[in-house]
C-alpha cells in the first residue's frame, strides 16, 4: 500500500524543533514548515527546513490560532494533510485548547484539555500517579498569599511552581526554574520574591532525594489516538544543565532498560486514557530504592531525540497513527546508546558518577552514541560555524555554573 503523503508543520524555533525536523526528515526524507517567535540558532540556519515563520506574540491565544490558520492558507497544502507537532508546553496547551478549530486546518494527537489540567497541576498529578501506584516525593503545597506557617522537617528542599505554564508567565529578578534551598529563611525569602515577582498560584516544597544529575531518569512514550502505547523507552541522566534558569533540561542521557517500571508508566497512561507523546522525569531514591516520579511533560522533550537515536524514530509513530491509521504492539525499547548535545571533554569533566562517566566515554569509543545537532543530514555551513561557537561557550557554562 502506497504511503499517503504529508507535510509537518511544528509550532517552535528551539532544541525540541531542531529535533523533531531532524527525526522527521530522517525518517521521511521531508522538510518541516515551522512557526515560532524567535529566530533561534538551532533552526535558523538549518538547510532540512523548508521554511520558518516568525510571529510576535505567538503565544498569545488569539494570534496563535490566526496565525496557524494563516499558516495553513501560505502553505496551501490542497489534500495532502498538516500534521501539526507543538514543542514547548505553552505551545501544546495552545493546541489542545483550541483542537477543535485547529483540527480544520491540521491533523495532530493530543490529550484532552481535562486531562491536561489534571497532570499539568503538580498537585493533582501527585495524587493521580499515588492512586495509580507510582512513587512522588513528599511534598507541601503552598498557596501564594497565605501565611508562611507551615513547618520543614528536613532539608535541603527543593521548591518549584505547581503551575509551570503560569509561572513562566510571571518574569522577575532572580527567578530560577526550581530552588534548592536550606533552611526556612531561605524558604520565606524565596516565597517573597515569587510573590514580588506576581506568581499567584501554588508552590510545591517537596523533600530533596539525595544524588547527583546520574540519579535522574528519563522516559518517553507514545500513545495512539486509542490511548494504546506504542512504545516505551527509559534512559539514566548523565548530564543536565548547571544554569539555574536551565535546571532540569538533560544534555546526556544513557539508554537503560527496566521492564518493571516501564510497564508502570505504561498503565498509568492507558488507564487515564493519555494520548500523544508523553516524557516522564524521575528520580532514584536510594534509601528506599524506588524511582520517585516529578512530572509528566504532555510532549516529547528535548532530549526524546535518544528514542530516535536508538533506531526507534519518534515521527514515525506519529505518522503511522495519526496519518495511516494504523497501530502496532508496544515496544519496550531495549539498546546500548549515549545521546549528547554537549561536547566530550564535558561528558569527562563534569559527569561524577565514575561508572557513568566510564560507560558514556566506551560508548563514544564504540561508536554507541551521537550529538543530534550535527544531524549529517543537514550541511548548512552557516548553522556549523554556529554550532562550533555554541559547543565552545558550554565550558564556561558549566565552570560558572552555580547549580
Amino acid at each position: 500500500m502506497a504511503q499517503r503523503p504529508f507535510i509537518p508543520v511544528i509550532v517552535g524555533t528551539d532544541l525540541n524543533a531542531y529535533h523533531m525536523s531532524a527525526s522527521f526528515h530522517e525518517e521521511f526524507g521531508v522538510k518541516p514548515y515551522l512557526l515560532g517567535q524567535l529566530n533561534l540558532g538551532f533552526t535558523h540556519y538549518s538547510n532540512i527546513i523548508e521554511h520558518i515563520k516568525l510571529i510576535d506574540h505567538l503565544h498569545e491565544a488569539e494570534n496563535f490560532v490566526q496565525a496557524l490558520i494563516d499558516y495553513h492558507h501560505e502553505i496551501n497544502p490542497g489534500d495532502t494533510p498538516l500534521l501539526l507537532v507543538g514543542t514547548s508546553d505553552e505551545y501544546v496547551r495552545l493546541i489542545i485548547e483550541n483542537q477543535v478549530t485547529l483540527s480544520k486546518y491540521y491533523v495532530f494527537n493530543v490529550l484532552t484539555e481535562d486531562l491536561l489540567n489534571q497532570l499539568t497541576n503538580k498537585e493533582r498529578f501527585y495524587q493521580l500517579a499515588a492512586e495509580h501506584g507510582l512513587s512522588v516525593p513528599e511534598t507541601t503545597v503552598y498557596q501564594m498569599g497565605d501565611a508562611i506557617d507551615f513547618e520543614i522537617p528536613h532539608f535541603p528542599v527543593i521548591v518549584k511552581p505547581s503551575n509551570s505554564v503560569l509561572y513562566n508567565a510571571h518574569p522577575f529578578p532572580g527567578k530560577e526554574k526550581v530552588y534548592r534551598l536550606n533552611n526556612m529563611d531561605e524558604v520565606t525569602s524565596t516565597i517573597q520574591q515569587i510573590e514580588a515577582g506576581g506568581y499567584p498560584g501554588k508552590l510545591l516544597i517537596q523533600e530533596y532525594i539525595e544524588g547527583d544529575d546520574t540519579y535522574n531518569f528519563d522516559s518517553v512514550l507514545y500513545l495512539n489516538q486509542d490511548s494504546q502505547a506504542q512504545f516505551v523507552s527509559f534512559g539514566q541522566v548523565a548530564l543536565q544543565e548547571h544554569e539555574a534558569t536551565a535546571v532540569g533540561n538533560y544534555t546526556a542521557i544513557v539508554s537503560r532498560y527496566n521492564r518493571p517500571l516501564m510497564e508502570q508508566l505504561k498503565a498509568f497512561l492507558e488507564d487515564i486514557h493519555y494520548t500523544g507523546f508523553a516524557n516522564f522525569d524521575m528520580k532514584y531514591d536510594q534509601r528506599t530504592d524506588t524511582y520517585k516520579v516529578f512530572e509528566v511533560n504532555v510532549r516529547q522533550g528535548r532530549s526524546s531525540y535518544y528514542v530516535t537515536q536508538m533506531g526507534y524514530n519518534l515521527t514515525r509513530y506519529l505518522v503511522q497513527d495519526v496519518i495511516h491509521h494504523e497501530s502496532g504492539e508496544c515496544t519496550f525499547i531495549q539498546a546500548e546508546n549515549l545521546f549528547t548535545v554537549v561536547p566530550k571533554s564535558i561528558l569527562r569533566d563534569y559527569i561524577h558518577n565514575e561508572d557513568v562517566r566510564r560507560e558514556a566515554l566506551s560508548l563514544i569509543k564504540a561508536g554507541k552514541w551521537g550529538n543530534p545537532l550535527f544531524y549529517k543530514g543537514d550541511h548548512s555551513f552557516l548553522r556549523k560555524l554556529y554550532l562550533a561557537v555554541r559547543q565552545y561557550r558550554y565550558r564556561a557554562k558549566y565552570k560558572n555554573a552555580k547549580w
